[in-house]
This record gives C-alpha cells, structure tokens and sequence, in this order.
C-alpha cells in the first residue's frame, strides 16, 4: 500500500524523536556505565534492542542466543551506538550454557550489574491441537530457561551484596489470550517465580527482581513463533516498537522496582479484568479475532522452537493493522453495538 504523505510525516516526526530521545539517554551519565549486564535472547526483537540501548548508555552488554550470526549483528549494533557488546552462543533450554554464560559475564571484571532473562519463543495453536512436545518447548524456553538464569546469577548477586534480575514477562503475565496456551502459563509462572524469588531475597536489600510486562511489541516474534493457525498473527494493536519497551526496561534496570508495565495505560486494563473478568475475556476474544491473526498462512509447526530463524536479524517484526487504543475502543463500541441492535432486531 502507497504511503500517503501524511504517514510519511508522522514516520520521519517518530523517527526524529527516537533519535533526540536516544542521543539525551547517551549523553546523560547512567548508573549502568560500565557496568556488566546480560541479555538472553539478544540475538533479535526486544533482547536485540535492549542491547543497543543497554549499550547506548555505556554498559558492557554480554549477548545470548542460539545463532552465531545473529548475535554478532547484534554486536555491531551496540558498537554502532558506542558501547561494548559480548555475545555468548547460548541455549537456555540447557542448564549447563546457562551457567558457562554467567561464567563468561563473570570474566570481565568479577561482577555482574544487571542479568535481563529475556529469551522466549511461542507456538501459535489450541491446547489440543498442538503437539504436546511443543508446549513443553514452549515452557522449557520461557520458564526453564529463566530459572536457569536466576540460580546461575543469584549466588553471584549473594556474593556481590547486589544485583538487579529483570524477568521479561508480558501483559500475559496477568491476563490469558487464547491459541497461546503454553506461552501464557509460562508468562504467567514467570510472574510467580519473580514473586517468590523476591520474598526469598527479602533480607538481601542490594539485590532486586523485577517483572517486566509489555503489551504487544512489534518484533519477529509473531513470524517466527510455531503456527498451525493456518492464518498470519500480527501483534496485537496497538503495537509498540521493540525501542520503546528497551529504553523502559535500562529505565527499570537503573530504578529497580518490583514490576512495570509499558505502556503504564495496560495496568488499567488488568484492573478492568480485576473487576469484570468475564466481559474482558469475551473482548479479548472478539478483538483477538478481528485483530490478531491475518490473511491465510501455510503451517509452519516447526518455527523457531527446536532450531534458531534463519530471517536476517532484526528487532522488528511486520507489523499488522495499525490502530491506535482509542481506535480499538471505538472498533469495541461499534462492535457491541452493532451486536446489540442485531439481538433487539431478533426479538
């Protein structure tokens, strides 16, 4: 589709703000320079840019993922923006890479700042329409592989009298999306591995686990993740970019605080489902449906779960309808609406 001129100011208006925004984060002094911090699953999407801007504000960012290739991609990137970048071959899914990983991050100079566990796949599909063996992929990755990473990094944090852990969780952290089933309970006991962790570091003051819980990202994620949806899934609208939610996980990784959410408007609507869980669960069923998956798509059962995506790295992903909240508000009136009408015209 053309781009009108109107989409192309609004582009070249975001683009210019992303970059004064970048160059005030690099030229204002960060408690994170010179510091060591992880990042698993940096190889694209957020873990990619929260590298770069992790980089960005001067810290010396060790890099993890499953492709070589990729990983010093996104090498090159931090390197761009001025800063130092590691990358470290690394599954999550294996206990033993996990630990050689902090070994590594352990090297440079005897402490480590900042471990983010970002790593995460997904396989598009019902409960019992996908194989068994890819919803227990799907949990080894985003749960396992996060418990790997806080038993290899909290005797470091013990040892050090300090330390942030940021778990990458999600708006699913607190609230189910159907054809999701796997990722969501992984997210979500991510939410409760944070929870217990921080109750058992209580009397450790230095040390601090926080939950990071974006809504819908615009990364790869949604055309590399397994699908037997038969149709393309897009993010959800309204769609954030990856730069965005980095910038507010390096503000968290400074400022460490229990949980964030980005934008901090979802929080409202978590309250919402606090209040009425029935009637939000049949909006995020109706809006999924209009929204999350697209024109039809050739299975791909496979994706990225058992091997790395050969796509050329990036932190973006193809993004899907663009609507903005109150345009998704105004599409949720219309449509119950017209529903309504359409029940009264029944009677």
């Amino acid at each position: 589709m053309p781009r009108t001129p109107r989409s192309k100011f609004l582009n070249a208006l975001r683009l210019r703000y992303a970059s004064c925004r970048g160059r005030v984060m690099s030229e204002r002094r960060s408690s994170l320079e010179g510091q060591v911090v992880v990042v698993t699953g940096a190889s694209t999407g957020l873990g990619r840019a929260s590298a770069v801007e992790l980089a960005r504000v001067g810290a010396r960012v060790i890099i993890a993922g499953r492709r070589a290739e990729t990983l010093e991609d996104t090498a090159l990137k931090c390197r761009e923006v001025g800063g130092e970048a590691i990358p470290v071959v690394t599954d999550v899914t294996d206990e033993g890479q996990v630990a050689h990983l902090a070994s590594r991050a352990l090297e440079l100079d005897g402490t480590v700042a900042v471990w983010v566990n970002n790593a995460g796949v997904t396989a598009f599909g019902s409960l019992e329409g996908s194989p068994l063996a890819d919803h227990r992929r799907v949990i080894e990755t985003n749960l396992w592989g996060a418990v790997y990473g806080a038993r290899a990094i909290v005797p470091i944090f013990r040892r050090q009298g300090r330390g942030v852990l940021i778990n990458v969780g999600s708006i699913l952290s607190k609230v189910g999306q159907p054809f999701v089933p796997s990722y969501v309970i992984s997210k979500f006991a991510l939410q409760g591995l944070s929870e217990a962790l921080r109750s058992e570091l209580a009397d450790e003051p230095g040390i601090h686990v926080c939950t990071l819980l974006p809504y819908a990202i615009d990364t790869p994620h949604f055309q590399v993740g397994a699908n037997l949806m038969g149709r393309q899934p897009h993010a959800m609208p309204p769609t954030q970019s990856p730069e965005k939610v980095a910038r507010a996980l390096v503000d968290l990784a400074e400022r460490p605080r229990r949980q964030l959410h980005v934008p901090r408007v979802a929080a409202w609507g978590l309250a919402l489902h606090a209040l009425f869980p029935e009637v939000v669960e049949r909006v995020i069923h109706d809006a999924l449906s209009r929204w999350h998956f697209g024109a039809p798509q050739a299975l791909n059962p496979a994706g990225n779960l058992w091997q790395p995506s050969a796509d050329p790295p990036s932190a973006h992903g193809e993004r899907g309808p663009r609507i903005g909240f109150a345009g998704l508000v105004g599409w949720l009136i219309g449509h119950y609406a017209s529903r309504g009408v359409r029940a009264v015209a029944g009677l």
